[in-house]
C-alpha cells in the first residue's frame, strides 16, 4: 500500500539518499561526489543550511523512502518596496517517482510555504541545457524573465 508523500525539513541523517538523487541526472553526474564514501563536505554543507533560518532543505518521504528534495531560500531585499523572495533550487526527484505528478505537488507546497513566509514572488534558476524542465516550469507559471549569470571562483 502506497501512502500520500510527505513534505518535512530534511534530517542529517537523509543526506546519503539527498546526495543520491543530485547525482542522479546527468548534470549532477558531473557535479556531485556520490558515495559511498560521502565527502564530508556535504555534512558541512548540511549544517550550514540547517543553521540559517532562511534556508528549508525540504525532503519528500513516501513508505519510508526520500523520493524528492529541494531547497527554499527566503531572501529579503530592498527593491520592490522590502518585498522577501522564496528562491527553489536543487529540486531532485527519485528516478522511481519521476512522472507520477510529484514535481507539481513539490512545488505547490514550496510556493505555498514561501507565501506562508511572507515572500511575494517565487523563484528560480535552470540550467540553459533544461529544455524539457523549462517548459514545466512555464506550466506551473513561472516565466523566464531574467537572464542569469554565473562565475566560478
Amino acid at each position: 500500500m502506497t501512502c500520500e508523500p510527505q513534505f518535512r525539513r530534511a534530517r542529517s541523517d537523509d543526506l546519503q539518499a539527498i546526495v543520491d538523487m543530485l547525482a542522479d541526472d546527468p548534470l549532477g553526474a558531473t557535479r556531485e561526489a556520490a558515495g559511498p564514501p560521502y565527502d564530508p563536505i556535504y555534512a558541512q554543507a548540511f549544517a550550514a543550511i540547517e543553521a540559517d533560518p532562511n534556508q528549508f532543505l525540504a525532503v519528500v518521504e513516501r513508505d519510508c523512502q526520500i523520493i524528492g528534495v529541494m531547497q527554499l531560500s527566503f531572501i529579503p531585499g530592498l527593491s520592490r518596496k522590502g518585498m522577501w523572495r522564496g528562491q527553489i533550487e536543487s529540486v531532485r526527484i527519485h528516478s522511481d517517482a519521476r512522472g507520477s505528478g510529484l514535481g507539481r505537488a513539490m512545488f505547490e507546497w514550496a510556493i505555498d510555504t514561501c507565501r506562508q513566509r511572507g515572500c511575494e514572488l517565487a523563484q528560480l534558476t535552470s540550467d540553459a541545457t533544461r529544455q524539457e524542465a523549462h517548459q514545466f516550469y512555464e506550466a506551473l507559471g513561472f516565466q523566464a524573465t531574467h537572464t542569469g549569470f554565473k562565475r566560478a571562483i
